[in-house]
């Protein structure tokens, strides 16, 4: 079964600040992405988070792919 991103990144405001978390866990996506960014390995981070599934670490990254893909605006300063 396929579960789609946005049901894989909940967001509830009793939760971590209202902040994006996997699957109604208190794990948050930014802790996952920041495992990422230190270059660890996909199979340790399973590892300490038992709970976490593969589908788990790509749904962090896609939503971060869509938060980073909005066009951004400036002012032209003459």
């Amino acid at each position: 079964m396929t579960t789609t991103t946005m049901e894989r990144i909940t967001f509830n405001p009793a939760q971590c600040g209202g902040r994006p978390c996997i699957r109604g866990m208190r794990i948050r996506v930014k802790d996952v992405l920041d495992l990422l960014a230190a270059n660890v390995p996909k199979e340790e981070i399973l590892a300490d988070f038992p709970d976490l599934e593969a589908d788990d670490i790509r749904a962090c990254l896609q939503y971060a792919a869509e938060q980073v893909s909005y066009p951004v605006l400036t002012l032209a300063t003459q």
